[in-house]
């Protein structure tokens, strides 16, 4: 018996939208993830002295998205708007794992010049949470 061209597509379109899902995940999963892989708690102080400082380069993460992250910021180049950082202040914030993890590369390469750990990126969350 043949399917139906559409109808032999269905597993693949189904198993195609597994990987997405997979990402899904939230500000306080990935917390825990940094946490386990930096193998130390975070610690939202640290977290917010390293969103605001400039690491010896010319800017810092506050030069895009403020000093306090609960409205929406600007790029300091392009002056696109870039949406509330705070997760309490954009519900949208830290939830879909690839995306973060792009953003994390990309920003940290631009202000500390490398990638950043997992223990930064774990302090920033727990500072972006603590934010009400």
């Amino acid at each position: 018996m043949r399917l139906k061209p559409a109808l032999a597509l269905l597993p693949l379109l189904a198993a195609a939208a597994l990987p997405a899902l997979a990402q899904a995940t939230s500000p306080a999963r990935l917390q825990k993830a940094y946490e386990a892989a930096a193998d130390a708690p975070a610690q939202a102080e640290r977290g917010r002295s390293f969103f605001i400082s400039r690491h010896g380069a010319e800017w810092s993460c506050a030069s895009c998205h403020g000093q306090l992250p609960v409205d929406a910021g600007r790029h300091a180049v392009t002056a696109k708007p870039i949406d509330p950082l705070a997760p309490a202040f954009n519900p949208k914030a830290f939830t879909d794992e690839r995306r973060v993890e792009k953003w994390f590369r990309r920003n940290c390469k631009d202000v500390v010049k490398r990638e950043c750990t997992p223990a930064e990126k774990a302090d920033v969350l727990a500072w972006l949470q603590s934010l009400r």
